[in-house]
C-alpha cells in the first residue's frame, strides 16, 4: 500500500530507538551524577577523612571513644527518642485531618490544602521564631516552653503536619468509600471500620509519611538549636558544635558517619513504603470519594479539625505577623522600615533589607540548577516507561538523589570550606558556593516531582515519535515536555521555596556581607533588644509571604496524581 512502512524497517527503526534512548539514558544521568559527585560525596568524604585521618593515619578508635562517652550518648538517645515521639505524635494528631480532607467537601478546602505546605517549607529558623512568640518567655500561651522537650515535639509537629495530612490524605481520598460502608451496613463500629477496613488500605502511605516525619526530626537542627536550649541537643547541634566551636573534627566525623547510617536505613524503608503505595485496588477520583457533611456530628468532626489547624499552624503565623508590627513606639511599620538600617554594630552586619535582596537572587540561581539536573535525573530514573526500564539503575540513581535530604548539612556546609577553597576547584568567593549548596537540598524534591508525572507518559507515544523517525532530543522536546510541563512548573516553585529557607549548610558559607534572610534572622534573634527580635518578626514575615505566594502556585501547576513530597 503507497505509504507504508515495511515491517522489518519498522522493527529496525524502534529497536534503533531503542537503543539511542538507552544511550540518552545513560548520558542524561551523568550531569546529576557528576554533580552529587563533585559538591555532595567530595566534600562529605573531605570532613570526614580530614576527622578519621587527623595525622595522615586511620584513627579509627574515636568510633570507640565517641560512642562510649557517656555525653554522647545522651546526645544520640535523645536524637532518637525525641524523634520517634515527634513523628508519633505528628501522626496521632494529623490522620484526623487527612481524613477530613479525603472524604469531606467544605468550603475553602483547596486553599486550606495549598496553605498546608507552608509550615513544611518555612526556614526552621522562621518556625522556632513563630514558635517563640507562642510558647516562649512573654508568649501568647501564658507559658514559656523555651528550652523544654514539648517545644520541640510541638514545633516538629507543626513542621510535618502536611507531610501526614497530605501524603496519607491523598491515598485515602481514592479508597472506595463503598467498603467503608459495607461494613458499617454490617453493623460494625466506627473503629472497627477503621481497623479492620481503612487502616490495611492505608497504612503504606502512613509508612511511608511516617518516615519523612522522622527523616526530618532525625535531622532537625535551626528547630533544635532556637528551642532546645543548652539540656537539648540532636545529632545535627551537637556536629555543628563539635565543628564550628571545637574544631572537633574526629567527633564531628564520627556523629556524621552514624546519622548518614540511620538515614540510609530510613530511605530505604521509605522506598519499600513508596512501592507498597501503588499496591491499591479499584481506586476513584476525589469526586466520587468526597461528600458533604450530612450530619451534626460529621459537621462536628471538620469544625474541630479547622480549630485544631487554626490553633497549631494558624495562631503562630498570627503572632509572627503581628508581632512584627508592635513596635516600642505603637502599631506600625517601624522594624520594616528598620530594615534599611544596619544596628549590628559591626562591619560584619549589613542592613537586613540586603539579606533579602541575597535570599532572591541565590533562590534564583539554585532553581536553575537543581531543575535542570532533576529533569536530566528524572528522564533517566523512569527511561522509556517501561516496566523493563524500572531496573536497579532506577533505583540506584533515585536513592543516591534522595541520600543528600538527609545527610548533616552542617558537614556538607563544613566540607565547602575544606575542599573549595583552593585549586582545582577555588570557589570561596564565588556567589555559585551557596546556589549549589541549596541545590543538594532541593534536587530530591524537584526529583520527586517530575519522576510520577514522566512514568504517567504513555510509552507508545514515544514509541510512535520513534518510528516516524523522531530523535530521542525530539521525542523528549515534543511528548515529554508538554505532559510534564505543569510538575515541571510546581518543582521549580517547589526548589526556589526550599532554597529561602536553607539554613543548615548556609550557615557556614555565607559571607558575613552577602547573609541571606534565614542567617540574618537567626542573627538578629542572637542579639539583645526588642528592636532586634522585631526585625527578625519582619523579616520572617516576609520570608513568609514570600513561601506562601510560591506554594499557592505550586498548587495551582500541580498536575492531578504527581505525589506530594
Amino acid at each position: 500500500m503507497v505509504g507504508s512502512v515495511p515491517i522489518g524497517e519498522s522493527s529496525s527503526n524502534r529497536s534503533l530507538g531503542l537503543r539511542l534512548r538507552g544511550w540518552w539514558r545513560l548520558l542524561a544521568a551523568i550531569p546529576p551524577m557528576l554533580f552529587l559527585g563533585v559538591f555532595f560525596l567530595w566534600p562529605v568524604g573531605a570532613i570526614l577523612l580530614r576527622g578519621l585521618r587527623p595525622a595522615g593515619h586511620w584513627n579509627l578508635s574515636v568510633f570507640s571513644d565517641v560512642l562510649s562517652d557517656r555525653s554522647m550518648q545522651k546526645v544520640l538517645w535523645f536524637t532518637l527518642w525525641q524523634s520517634v515521639a515527634s513523628t508519633l505524635l505528628c501522626v496521632l494528631v494529623a490522620l484526623p485531618g487527612a481524613a477530613m480532607f479525603a472524604r469531606y467537601r467544605f468550603r475553602g478546602k483547596q486553599v486550606l490544602w495549598s496553605a498546608l505546605l507552608v509550615p513544611f517549607v518555612l526556614p526552621t529558623v522562621v518556625v522556632a521564631v513563630s514558635m517563640l512568640g507562642v510558647i516562649g518567655s512573654g508568649g501568647l500561651a501564658g507559658v514559656n516552653l523555651a528550652g523544654s522537650i514539648w517545644a520541640i515535639l510541638i514545633a516538629h509537629v507543626f513542621f510535618n503536619y502536611a507531610v501526614v495530612v497530605r501524603t496519607v490524605g491523598a491515598t485515602w481520598s481514592t479508597i472506595d468509600p463503598r467498603l467503608e460502608e459495607s461494613a458499617r451496613a454490617l453493623g460494625a463500629r466506627p473503629w472497627r471500620v477503621f481497623v479492620d477496613v481503612t487502616w490495611p488500605l492505608i497504612r503504606s502511605s502512613v509508612a511511608a509519611a511516617a518516615s519523612i516525619v522522622f527523616l526530618f526530626s532525625f535531622t532537625s537542627f535551626g528547630i533544635v538549636l532556637i528551642l532546645g536550649g543548652i539540656r537539648h541537643r540532636t545529632l545535627e547541634v551537637e556536629i555543628y558544635d563539635q565543628t564550628a566551636k571545637f574544631l572537633h573534627l574526629d567527633i564531628a566525623a564520627v556523629l556524621a558517619i552514624v546519622q548518614l547510617i540511620v538515614v540510609v536505613a530510613i530511605l530505604l524503608w521509605f522506598g519499600r513504603s513508596q512501592r507498597r503505595r501503588t499496591v491499591l485496588l479499584d481506586q476513584r477520583s476525589s469526586s466520587e470519594t468526597e461528600h458533604l457533611p450530612a450530619s451534626s456530628r460529621q459537621r462536628w468532626f471538620i469544625r474541630s479539625n479547622l480549630a485544631l489547624m487554626a490553633v497549631l499552624l494558624g495562631l503562630p503565623l498570627v503572632v509572627l505577623v503581628t508581632r512584627s508590627f508592635s513596635t516600642p513606639d505603637g502599631w506600625g511599620f517601624g522594624f520594616y522600615r528598620a530594615l534599611t538600617d544596619s544596628r549590628g554594630g559591626s562591619t560584619s552586619f549589613v542592613p537586613p533589607i540586603d539579606a533579602v535582596v541575597n535570599s532572591l537572587m541565590f533562590a534564583s540561581m539554585a532553581t536553575v540548577l537543581a531543575v535542570v539536573l532533576g529533569l536530566c535525573a528524572a528522564w533517566a530514573i523512569v527511561g522509556d516507561g517501561s516496566m523493563r526500564s524500572d531496573s536497579h539503575f532506577s533505583w540506584w540513581i533515585d536513592t543516591a538523589l534522595m541520600i543528600p535530604l538527609g545527610t548533616s548539612a552542617v558537614t556538607v556546609g563544613f566540607g565547602f570550606l575544606i575542599v573549595f577553597d583552593e585549586p582545582p576547584l577555588n570557589m570561596r568567593s564565588s556567589l555559585w558556593l551557596i546556589p549549589i549548596a541549596h541545590t543538594i537540598v532541593a534536587l530530591p524534591f524537584v526529583v520527586r516531582l517530575l519522576v510520577p508525572a514522566l512514568r504517567s507518559i504513555d510509552p507508545r507515544l514515544r514509541e510512535a515519535a520513534s518510528t516516524l523517525g523522531a530523535s530521542p532530543r525530539r521525542v523528549w522536546w515534543t511528548v515529554d515536555v508538554p505532559i510534564v510541563g505543569r510538575a515541571l512548573a510546581a518543582a521549580t516553585g517547589f526548589a526556589f521555596a526550599v532554597s529561602l529557607g536553607e539554613f543548615g549548610a548556609t550557615a557556614f558559607l555565607v559571607r558575613p556581607d552577602r547573609p541571606t534572610m534565614p542567617v540574618a534572622i537567626y542573627r538578629a534573634i542572637g542579639r539583645p533588644g526588642e528592636y532586634n527580635f522585631g526585625q527578625a518578626m519582619a523579616m520572617s514575615t516576609i520570608l513568609m509571604a514570600l513561601t506562601v505566594v510560591v506554594m499557592v502556585m505550586i498548587d495551582r501547576f500541580r498536575p492531578a496524581g504527581v505525589s506530594e513530597f
